[in-house]
Order: structure tokens, then C-alpha cells, then sequence
């Protein structure tokens, strides 16, 4: 990943120092902090930002309406938002304001930097708890019983394909420039999202909706 800059936006002190510790070990990144999202304004005018990570809950104004103020003001950088809420109408919120992700505070500290890397991707990513919401939601609305695919993120696909097409984890990493690791982690995901539990269960998914060809 190359260098870019974080900025940490939450009225709580010890929240953001807890967050940066987190960041610091991350290879590339750089850290900025803000009190509200009215600060954060100031420094996305002052310094060169590429990334937002703020909470939804704040005085003054909001996560939300920072990253509606965000889309229109600063539309180069993406935000994400970190919450203790999995209310799937906050999360639609969230999207609909031009966040590229949804965090939810109980999440592990690795899947932080899953998510970062994913929305600096140009991904969408939102927490599996959260991910699993929307789908059942989806399915309720339209009474299919199959999990829809368009709703997994474009790395989630491209795995799904690969896997569909027989490779490794080993080979996955090789071809996408990941991490075995990173690798694993997205395939969780993609299992958890998809609500199936092992590879020849992906592989038969990704053959029926289309993904790869039966033959593979």
C-alpha cells in the first residue's frame, strides 16, 4: 500500500489515541486527528488527505453529516465510518452520505486494516455482522432464497471467481498481490456474507449464479 494519510475523527481523546496506536503499525499510513467534524473541515483544507475514519455519534455535527459534507466538498477522499451502532438503517445512511465502509467498534483490530486497505482499493466494505443484515434484509424485500452476489465487494468476487476456478490460497495471493493472510481473512468474509462453510460449497455457489463456468 502506498503512503497515505488517515485522519482520526471522534470527540472522545482516548478513542483516538487507542485508534492511532493501531494505525501507527500499519506500513504507509499517517495519522491526523480531529475533535468534531467541524476540525476535520480545517485540516481536510490544510493537509492532503486520503482517507477519513470517523464516528457516527459526535457533538455537533455528525459522522453522517461530515460525510455528506465530505462527498460534496472533498469528493477525492473516502470515508469510513467506525460505530457501535449495527442498526442496518444507519449503515444505509452511511452509504447513501458516500462512505466506502462501516466498522463496527466490536470489530477485531486486523479487520481494521482489511477495511482500510479495501476502501483504498476503491472497495466498499462493510463489517460481516453488518453485511449479513443487509443481505437477509434483501432477501426478505425479495423472497429469494439465494444469497445475491451483486451485493459481495468487487475483491469478494474476484476471490469467488478464483476459488470457483479451482486455485490455492497460495496461488489467490500470488495473482492478486495479497497476502495469504489477507487472503484467508477475505474468504471468511465471503463464507460469513454467504452464509456457506466450505470451499466445494463456494466453488458449486459460484458455478450456479455464473461467476465460472461449470466446466472449470
Amino acid at each position: 500500500m502506498s503512503s497515505v494519510r488517515v485522519l482520526l475523527v471522534d470527540d472522545h481523546a482516548l478513542v483516538r489515541a487507542g485508534l492511532n496506536l493501531l494505525l501507527e503499525h500499519m506500513p504507509g499510513i499517517f495519522v491526523s486527528e480531529a475533535g468534531s467534524g467541524e476540525e476535520a473541515l480545517e485540516v481536510l483544507r490544510s493537509e492532503r488527505v486520503g482517507l477519513v475514519l470517523t464516528d457516527v455519534a459526535m457533538k455537533g455535527m455528525t459522522g453522517l453529516e461530515l460525510a455528506e459534507r465530505i462527498r460534496h466538498e472533498f469528493p477525492h477522499v473516502r470515508v469510513m465510518i467506525l460505530s457501535m451502532y449495527d442498526n442496518e438503517e444507519y449503515v444505509l445512511q452511511a452509504l447513501r452520505a458516500g462512505a466506502s465502509a462501516y466498522l463496527l467498534k466490536e470489530s477485531a483490530p486486523k479487520e481494521l486494516e482489511v477495511a482500510i486497505n479495501a476502501v483504498l482499493a476503491g472497495e466498499t466494505y462493510l463489517s460481516p455482522p453488518i453485511s449479513r443484515q443487509v443481505v437477509d434484509s434483501y432477501i426478505a424485500r425479495t423472497g429469494s432464497g439465494q444469497k445475491p452476489a451483486h451485493l459481495l465487494t468487487p475483491r469478494q468476487r474476484e476471490i469467488l471467481v478464483l476459488i470457483g476456478e479451482g486455485c490455492s490460497t497460495r496461488d489467490i495471493a500470488q495473482r492478486l498481490g495479497l497476502s495469504v493472510k489477507t487472503v484467508e481473512t477475505h474468504r471468511a468474509q465471503l463464507m460469513d456474507r454467504l452464509d456457506i462453510h466450505d470451499l466445494a460449497g463456494l466453488v458449486r455457489y459460484a458455478v450456479r449464479v455464473g461467476l465460472v463456468s461449470a466446466e472449470k
